[in-house]
């Protein structure tokens, strides 16, 4: 089948083929008027003209390539939303994503490294399935952006979810419901998790703005799973009647899920007996509890395009500081009154 060539489209469209090359290669084309532009890209499709990637990238010293470089994005359901926010920026600017996972595996990323530099992609993303701080590896280039990460030296720009304001956000909505014995069901310290303190500070914070002395009972930590999320709540329900929570910030959906689990085997309604908040809105659990969680979102979408308008050179970044990504509060059913004053 031969091979369909410029001078085709050229004929197609009644045009020269320098104004074909101008249209089609994204070049000065306000000496050609939108009509003919568009006549141009129509002739193309019809014809079925391909252009040669290679010579444009020679001529352009563009290869329209960005390379994201991840721990486990792609296997991670709810993470994956960064990659959809980068994927749609990229693709508005007539961009690929080349996607590589190296499962935290460091000469799996050097190896990756190496083959998108030979790639010659325009521009880099280094990315985490999690919020935590990492050592940047040795050949990432300087203009690299880190997504969902913060280099543990600075100086690169770096997009995170503000999990201080987040917690902020949480336990707000407990007191503005009228809850005073509020508990946070927080990640043990084994698991050096970046995000616990920040919501912790944040849970402090709120806490002294409402003039409510923290109870360190009520700071009840274990593993960030649904088990851990029961263990966590049998402790603070078992608490003495005085001291009860009637509301709990969950450190994530799935402890959320396993608070549930313990006030439903209790014969505790949510929101009636108790009020439960988590994070992270995680897809197939936080809309699907009954009642449907009230949660702080992780902002991944949001930060996954941040992280590539940044990349392209779209968007300004401040590489001194992470730029904090806001995590909105999802209202749904799980925040009512404190029991004493249902029906008050």
């Amino acid at each position: 089948m031969a091979r369909v060539r410029m001078s085709d489209v050229a004929a197609r469209a009644g045009v020269s083929t320098a104004t074909v090359s101008m249209v089609l290669n994204g070049m000065n084309t306000t000496r050609v008027s939108p009509q003919t532009q568009q006549r141009v890209r129509d002739a193309a499709e019809a014809v079925g003209y391909k252009p040669n990637s290679v010579a444009r990238s020679l001529r352009t010293q563009q290869t329209r390539m960005v390379g994201l470089i991840s721990d486990t994005i792609a296997s991670t359901p709810f993470a994956g939303r960064m990659l959809a926010g980068a994927n749609d920026v990229a693709r508005e600017q007539g961009h690929l994503v080349i996607l590589v996972d190296t499962e935290q595996d460091p000469g799996a990323e050097r190896q990756a490294l190496n083959a998108l530099s030979g790639q010659q992609v325009d521009a880099m993303i280094y990315a985490s399935m999690w919020h935590r701080v990492v050592e940047v590896p040795e050949g990432l280039p300087e203009d690299a952006v880190l997504l969902d990460c913060a280099p543990v030296a600075g100086g690169r720009a770096a997009v995170v979810p503000d999990e201080r304001a987040g917690g902020v956000a949480a336990v707000r909505e407990l007191v503005a419901a009228g809850h005073r014995r509020i508990a946070f069901v927080d990640a043990e310290e084994r698991f050096d998790l970046v995000a616990s303190p920040l919501r912790y500070e944040g849970y402090l914070r709120v806490l002294a703005d409402a003039g409510i002395e923290p109870d360190p009972a009520l700071h009840a930590r274990a593993e960030p799973v649904a088990g851990g999320g029961r263990e966590a709540a049998r402790r603070l329900l078992d608490l003495p009647a005085g001291r009860r929570p009637t509301a709990m910030f969950c450190f994530n959906d799935r402890m959320a899920m396993g608070a549930y689990s313990v006030a439903h085997h209790r014969g505790l309604s949510v929101p009636g007996d108790l009020s439960v908040v988590g994070y992270d809105d995680q897809q197939l659990v936080a809309a699907e509890l009954d009642p449907p969680l009230t949660t702080v979102a992780l902002p991944h979408y949001e930060m996954g395009r941040w992280a590539m308008e940044v990349a392209l050179g779209l968007r300004r970044a401040d590489p001194a500081v992470p730029y904090l990504m806001p995590c909105p509060l999802i209202r749904r059913a799980s925040v009512g009154p404190p029991p004493a004053q249902l029906g008050g």
